[in-house]
């Protein structure tokens, strides 16, 4: 794999402030993440099965807010993201076009982690192309146009812009994985390191 395998915690923080944690593991070519506020019920939950490109072949997302639930299952086939939306008993087929190299991004920053390090292993040091995104919230997928480039001649800073107007901060380190990530409305995003995610609680 292009990032090295094992379980992730991030902690999500605004001008200090706890917000979120985000847990996410890479193993064997497949991704488990969970998204948990600081305060509140609502959970985002994504499953992902990768090909040996690092390319995500099938996605399965959930969020939850008290009783309700909205699912949604994605599969890459030829060149489109295909998939249905599931809510109160309606069920609503979807389809968006990939890109180039099929990037899928589940928002979840691990997913930033692949893109980053498929730019890197085709040499490039900056790119831009068209992302299948899921919405967090609605679930639903849509294609959009993203660009990252390496910020200078460090391989471990790069910018990435999700969309026009915003953009991303991050530090990755030899393995691939995102260490932190800052974005254009000031939330930091941190990798929590093993010694201190063991039989420990984030501290607000």
């Amino acid at each position: 794999m292009l990032i090295a395998d094992g379980e992730l915690r991030y902690e999500i923080r605004r001008a200090g402030e706890l917000i979120a944690v985000e847990n996410e593991t890479l193993a064997w070519g497949r991704i488990h993440g969970v998204r948990r506020p600081a305060s509140g019920s609502n959970v985002y939950e994504v499953e992902a099965e990768l090909d040996d490109a690092g390319i995500v072949r099938r996605v399965v997302v959930s969020y939850s807010r008290g009783p309700f639930t909205r699912n949604a299952s994605y599969e890459s086939i030829d060149n489109f993201l295909r998939g249905n939306v599931s809510a109160g008993g309606s069920r609503n087929e979807l389809t968006t076009k990939l890109g180039r190299y099929g990037e899928v991004d589940a928002d979840m920053i691990i997913f930033r982690a692949l893109t980053i390090a498929h730019v890197r292993e085709r040499g490039q040091t900056r790119w831009t192309g068209r992302v299948a995104a899921i919405d967090p919230n609605t679930l639903v997928a849509a294609t959009s146009k993203q660009s990252c480039r390496q910020r200078g001649n460090d391989p471990h800073l790069w910018i990435y812009e999700p969309r026009m107007g915003d953009a991303e901060e991050i530090e990755i380190d030899d393995s691939g994985r995102v260490l932190r990530r800052r974005d254009s409305r000031g939330v930091e995003t941190v990798l929590v390191p093993k010694t201190s995610r063991d039989g420990e609680k984030p501290n607000p």
